[in-house]
């Protein structure tokens, strides 16, 4: 079973928003997509569910928001109606044990899976049955417009939504441009006005923000400056502040989920039980969020001693910019990580996914991100890649589908991939 070259340009030019599109992805995303699917069983996938479910009760308790958003500036104490779209859950499942690398609450890639989903080939008879039905391809879609007008209902608005802005800095120069285009296809397919715009193109106007002559209703908000701190967020900002139009994600998601210094929370006892959090719940998050400290002048020493089971990220990273294992990192790095605004979180290790069991070929690592929204599982990818963090620049690395078993051993074998799979020789994963 793998990606079908032919099947994937046949999606492509089907879905194509534009003329040229196919160009312009293969130009843009070289490496977007695997040549290979990963597998988890049930009982890891169930796993992975339950603790997205712990973290968001814990995250709705006022006991955690008020001790999350003290510390956030100011405009996360704003309470907007939407709760905000593509969470991003990104898991590492291995045969040391499944653990939570980080929250995102601006989490690319959603329709580039589903355009992988629909390129998608079984080379045998017995895993067909584990690729997704283009109906469910199609009910992930429909459910991604939904969840767009929902926020458009959260926020008390309740005429039908009519137009929807994605905001990115510079947009056409973003790698995950081909994706804008995507979802700008979808909008408009159900009826929705959408474009494509930077920031500072938005103009507020009697209270009504614009893009041009164009009202905007919403902003599907892709920017990584996650407070609207920069001169060209300012429009943005007084829209959603002044509730001109909804904005998702926002800023208050992304300090209540995606702070990395919300790790240490989510990963202490002591924290835990302050907060309230019940026992039951504790024992999810205690098992699969592995532990986490902030960098201080305190304990920097004794994490430098430390450093190589330790992975080292910003608080408010995003791309795995700046974020360092420890057995990688050199004096220079280090000096800069220790004078402040980083977190230390034990080094879980990723997946790896054998690509053939008949030649050299290296295995690639990789990791797991659920799509999540309201505390919902929406779908569930991969991404292979070699290095210290997915880059997304691995020849036969990029996104790939993740398909279920019900296998069971696959917990005691790690991910036990099928390999081989698309090309001759294929063993599935009952025969592994």
């Amino acid at each position: 079973m793998g990606l079908d070259d032919d099947a994937l340009r046949a999606a492509i030019e089907a879905a194509s928003p534009q003329p040229g599109f196919l160009a312009l992805l293969q130009e843009r995303c070289p490496y977007a997509f695997a040549a290979h699917p990963v597998f988890v069983s049930a009982r890891q996938s169930a796993r992975m569910t339950a603790l997205v479910g712990a973290i968001e009760s814990v995250v709705a308790l006022p006991a955690y928001q008020d001790e999350v958003l003290k510390r956030a500036p100011a405009i996360a104490r704003y309470q907007p109606g939407a709760s905000g779209v593509f969470f991003g859950y990104d898991f590492h499942v291995s045969n040391t044990g499944l653990g939570l690398i980080e929250i995102n609450t601006n989490a690319g890639g959603a329709m580039l899976n589903a355009l992988l989903a629909r390129a998608q080939r079984a080379c045998c008879a017995a895993v067909q049955d584990l690729l997704p039905a283009a109906a469910t391809v199609e009910a992930f879609e429909s459910g991604i417009v939904a969840m767009f007008r929902n926020e458009w209902s959260l926020s008390g608005k309740t005429r039908p939504l009519r137009s929807i802005a994605i905001v990115d800095e510079n947009p056409e120069a973003q790698y995950l441009y081909p994706e804008f285009l995507l979802f700008q296809q979808l909008f408009e397919a159900h009826g929705l006005r959408a474009i494509i715009a930077a920031p500072e193109a938005l103009q507020l106007r009697d209270g009504v923000l614009y893009c041009g002559a164009e009202a905007i209703d919403l902003v599907y908000n892709r920017l990584t400056d996650f407070y609207f701190e920069t001169e060209a967020s300012a429009v943005l900002r007084e829209a959603y502040l002044s509730d001109a139009a909804v904005v998702t994600p926002h800023p208050r998601a992304h300090a209540l989920h995606a702070d990395k210094r919300n790790l240490v929370l989510l990963s202490d006892p002591g924290h835990l039980r302050r907060l309230g959090v019940p026992e039951s719940t504790q024992a999810v998050l205690l098992e699969h969020i592995p532990r986490t400290e902030i960098v201080t002048a305190a304990n920097a020493d004794h994490l430098w001693g430390e450093r190589k089971r330790l992975f080292f990220k910003p608080f408010a990273g995003f791309g795995s910019r700046a974020a360092y294992r420890g057995d990688k990192l050199t004096r220079r790095v280090w000096q800069q990580i220790a004078t402040g605004g980083y977190i230390a979180q034990v080094l879980v290790a990723p997946g790896e996914r054998m690509l053939s069991e008949h030649d050299a070929a290296p295995a690639l690592k990789f990791d797991l991100r659920e799509y999540v929204y309201q505390g919902q599982v929406q779908w569930t990818a991969a991404r292979l890649y070699q290095g210290q963090t997915t880059n997304f620049r691995t020849p036969g690395g990029g996104f790939a589908p993740v398909y279920e078993t019900p296998d069971a051993s696959l917990d005691t074998q790690g991910t036990a991939m099928p390999v081989d799979c698309g090309g001759v020789g294929c063993t599935t994963p009952e025969a592994h």
